[in-house]
């Protein structure tokens, strides 16, 4: 017997999907080329899943249509998916700004996620190709290598194309498009900038440093979070969050020091210790190396007595807006999403149904919404699955 609804995606999204839909009395199919579902959700978080964000807004998200994903964040929080993490008694703590991880592994994520599918008769089939969706009457019919299926309602929970090695493809886009869908122009977003050329050679032996708090800024946001120098380039969490608003040229600006009056601290540092090396106050306040690094670039290594008050205050202005000229990313190779996606101009914002294809359904990475670093893409995985899961 054919399900009522197929799902195509066993991932965040598909997952809560399916399992509402099952627990509405639906007959649930969920297909994923994967040899195992829930494979992302396995790795965040260096293996304890950062689930959701206590400070979970719309305001953490980027779109064409940045009210669009307002309904579906509203009636799911993140204190319902919060909720089924207790009723399964998984421990979890915050971690930093309302970022929630599980305490032993991200393991007991997708383990809840499957047994509350069991629970609901949800089929779910590993290993399974798609290699043809076409409309059949009022439904849809779909070929693959575990043999032809129909269904009423099909969701398209395939994600985006943030690291191929784990399967990430362009399906969902594709698809979209054929059933008459825009899709926005994709990028890699949540992801590491590289350096090239004198850019880089300035900081490639600093590999490993790392900056536990600073300000990086590109043109359109600021984010205060840590940095850590690559042999390719820059990264930690600031930057993996301006990566998603930076644009290739533009150059991002770092604040060393983002708690502190620079100029004011130099200048009572001078008064106080006019023998002290600059270098040597400094690796006060950042790591030794790239204290010295920015010394020998541009600041010298003389004592403090040594630099003109105006010297110094322009030392501290620096400091507080040093330039990076990023060349590009690491790409989808490393990025944690993908910018972009199924235009959310032909979807409902309320139930994620498609405007243009009766029973076509779209959630999760697929479409144009994109968190912050923080638990924010998870909960809008689970927002949207469970929009999608209550209409199919």
């Amino acid at each position: 017997m054919n399900p009522d609804v197929i799902v195509i995606g066993g991932g965040a999204a598909g997952l809560m999907c399916a399992l509402i839909a099952g627990q509405r009395g639906r007959r649930v199919t969920v297909l994923d080329h994967a040899n195992r579902v829930g494979k992302k959700i396995l790795m965040s978080g260096g293996g304890r899943c950062n689930f959701t964000n206590l400070g979970t807004t719309p305001d953490n998200y980027l779109s064409a249509n940045p009210h669009f994903a307002k309904s579906a964040l509203a009636r799911y929080t993140p204190h319902d998916f919060i909720a089924l993490v207790e009723k399964h008694g998984i421990a979890y703590h915050e971690k930093e700004r309302g970022q929630l991880f599980c305490d032993v592994s991200s393991k007991l994520i997708v383990r809840m996620l499957l047994d509350e599918c069991a629970q609901a008769g949800v089929d779910i089939r590993t290993s399974c190709t798609i290699e043809d969706v076409q409309r059949d009457g009022d439904g849809f019919a779909l070929r693959t290598t575990h043999g032809p299926m129909a269904c009423a309602s099909l969701v398209i929970a395939s994600g985006g194309l943030s690291i191929p090695s784990m399967g990430a493809s362009g399906f969902g886009y594709d698809l979209a498009r054929r059933f008459g869908h825009a899709v926005l122009p994709t990028r890699a977003g949540l992801v590491p900038l590289t350096l090239s050329g004198k850019h880089l050679d300035r900081y490639s032996d600093l590999s490993g440093v790392a900056v536990p708090e600073v300000e990086a800024r590109s043109a359109r946001k600021a984010f205060r979070a840590g940095l850590l120098f690559t042999h390719r380039g820059i990264s930690g969490p600031s930057i993996l969050q301006v990566s998603s608003y930076w644009q290739p040229g533009e150059t991002v600006h770092i604040d060393f020091l983002p708690d502190t009056d620079a100029s004011a601290w130099l200048g009572a540092q001078r008064e106080a210790h006019p023998d002290r090396e600059l270098k040597t106050l400094l690796s006060e306040a950042l790591p030794k190396r790239l204290a010295q690094r920015l010394c020998e670039l541009e600041f010298g290594q003389r004592p403090l007595r040594q630099y003109a008050v105006a010297a110094l205050d322009d030392i501290g202005r620096r400091l507080k807006a040093w330039p990076i000229v990023a060349s590009g990313s690491e790409g989808y190779r490393t990025a944690e999403v993908t910018l972009g996606g199924v235009d959310t101009d032909g979807l409902s914002s309320k139930t994620m149904a498609s405007r243009h294809v009766p029973g076509l359904y779209f959630i999760g990475e697929v479409v144009d919404v994109t968190g912050w670093l923080g638990g924010y893409n998870f909960q809008w995985a689970w927002a949207s699955g469970h929009a999608a899961g209550l209409a199919v």
